[in-house]
């Protein structure tokens, strides 16, 4: 669908506050609330943006592994589709020449991420590796403000729309039925009290209560799954750095100043350093390596590849089930 400012002063303010009502969207953008209705109706049916509801891992004594797998070409599609059709995967995409898939895995804590892939992953011999990176912090993206690439709204309405958050390092422990919860966020994170009550089996004033106790304390954030060539970014990639780490920090705030980068986070492994970049043209690709990312001197290696197919789009899936 073709997106007009309306459409990208929504998907902007959904980032902000994924709960926010239309009605207080509509205030601040100056339109009516049938016409913010409207167009997430639009948006969300067209799989353009979606707002999805997460746990962040380390406030809940959870785990989030970013996994590079390798194997032949003639078994990745199928690879990828067992890994997308997972409920505990996320942003499962195929890079490269298609021979290797890139995905997100999120496991309580005694889940061990090696044994919980492997047993679903098609049995074949040609997958070739698997490598697993732990998210340590996150520079820009998921629960942090998304980056100038969502531009459009001034400092005034990104302040009237930006949710009360207190983090802390206390683990917020969940139950049964807070997972419950958190999987009809996960299939719209906009989903009415009434329908988590059903899932719950709490009243609705008691999954209000949740729910906002989890996003108060930042163990519930809101995101948006984005269709980045609807925005007008067909060229994406991922980059994987190597940097010392006494200046890890230095330069993923650097990251998170560029327009470009949509997601950056540290990581364990050599690789410390992963970020997704969008772009309008291959150039414009060619010129961030070359001109910005150059310039970052304690970058002392790099990994790029670009998607070449997302089959899942953070919670999103995007193939035939």
């Amino acid at each position: 669908m073709e997106l007009d400012a309306i459409d990208r002063g929504l998907i902007y303010a959904l980032n902000i506050d994924g709960r926010a009502s239309f009605s207080k969207i509509a205030d601040v953008l100056g339109v009516s609330d049938q016409t913010v209705a409207r167009r997430y109706r639009q948006l969300r049916a067209t799989n353009t943006a979606r707002v999805v509801g997460l746990a962040l891992p380390w406030r809940v004594g959870e785990t989030r592994w970013y996994l590079r797998v390798r194997c032949a070409p003639d078994v990745s599609v199928s690879v990828a589709s067992a890994l997308a059709m997972r409920s505990d995967t996320y942003w499962v995409r195929m890079l490269s020449g298609g021979t290797e898939i890139d995905c997100v895995v999120q496991c309580r804590a005694h889940q061990e991420p090696g044994n919980l892939l492997l047993q679903k992953l098609p049995k074949t011999q040609r997958v070739l590796d698997v490598s697993a990176h732990s998210l340590l912090h996150a520079y820009v993206g998921g629960p942090v403000e998304q980056s100038e690439v969502l531009s459009g709204l001034t400092k005034e309405q990104v302040s009237a729309l930006r949710p009360k958050v207190r983090y802390t390092d206390e683990i917020v422990p969940l139950d049964d039925a807070d997972y419950r919860m958190l999987a009809a966020l996960e299939r719209d994170g906009r989903v009415g009290f009434a329908d988590l009550a059903k899932v719950t089996g709490w009243s609705e004033s008691t999954a209000k209560r949740r729910v906002d106790f989890l996003r108060e304390t930042g163990a519930l954030y809101f995101d948006v799954d984005m269709d980045m060539v609807a925005l007008g970014y067909p060229v994406e990639a991922r980059l994987w750095m190597a940097v010392p780490p006494a200046q890890l920090a230095e330069v993923g705030r650097a990251l998170a100043k560029h327009p470009e980068v949509v997601f950056a986070a540290a990581t364990t492994g050599s690789r410390n350093l992963m970020a997704s970049v969008v772009f309008r043209t291959v150039p414009a690709f060619y010129r961030y390596l070359t001109e910005k990312l150059g310039t970052l001197r304690a970058v002392e290696n790099l990994e790029t590849a670009p998607v070449i197919r997302t089959l899942k789009r953070g919670a999103t899936l995007l193939i035939n089930t």
